[in-house]
């Protein structure tokens, strides 16, 4: 296993306060961040792909790019519940939540779990990570029936007024992302967001209508005939 101290050396090497800058820019926590770009570490992993062990070495560290590395190299196959769990309650940056759930976490056996039980989480970070779940495994989970993401729907109205931002951007792309696998969950997801809309609630009226703009256009219609 290739030592956690070379790949720190080698993040610390490619550290730009330019890149941090811009970091701050788009909301990022950059408190431990390095300032090393995501298509930079997408690179810098790719010997150390399914290197479970560096991964948890890397989390451990605390430093932002670190962790975005362990959350791209981690394999999913290792991943345990206990895992997602440790990390989601350390989420401190929407990056570091949205890299884990969309590309490893999504990936497990145990994503529709944690979806549902941390859809109430009190932890902004943390009841994102549900929702981002759910967008990630509209996209990758290409096995799931209707059934499992109509069973999810129920969880996005019900984080439909938190008006904390990063939650209902991540609810919002959850109903998008079902809302665009099929004609089907188009039609539910249609009927959730005009659900959405009659709430007496600012962040439900911005989920809902953002939703609705994408899901009813020619555009996403044509695609999902397209693609069925």
């Amino acid at each position: 296993m290739t030592h956690v101290a070379d790949v720190m050396n080698e993040l610390r090497a490619l550290s730009s306060e330019a890149n941090r800058a811009g970091m701050a820019r788009f909301g990022i926590n950059t408190a431990h961040a390095l300032g090393v770009s995501v298509t930079t570490l997408r690179k810098l992993g790719r010997p150390y792909r399914k290197d479970h062990a560096l991964a948890l070495a890397l989390w451990k560290s605390g430093v932002h790019e670190a962790r975005m590395l362990a959350a791209i190299i981690d394999d999913p196959a290792q991943v345990t519940a206990r895992q997602m769990d440790q990390w989601a309650r350390e989420f401190d940056s929407w990056d570091i939540c949205d890299g884990c759930c969309t590309g490893l976490f999504d990936l497990t056996p145990f994503a529709y779990d944690k979806a549902r039980q941390w859809s109430s989480r009190k932890e902004e970070y943390m009841r994102r990570g549900a929702f981002a779940l759910i967008a990630g495994l509209a996209v990758h989970d290409k096995q799931a029936t209707d059934a499992a993401f109509l069973a999810l729907l129920p969880l996005i109205k019900a984080a439909a007024t938190d008006d904390r931002n990063f939650v209902k951007k991540a609810v919002n792309w959850a109903l998008r992302n079902i809302g665009k696998r099929n004609a089907r969950l188009n039609k539910a997801a249609v009927a959730a967001a005009r659900e959405m809309a009659r709430m007496d609630s600012k962040a439900a009226h911005w989920i809902a209508s953002d939703a609705l703009r994408e899901l009813t256009a020619d555009k996403t219609l044509a695609r999902i005939k397209k693609k069925q």
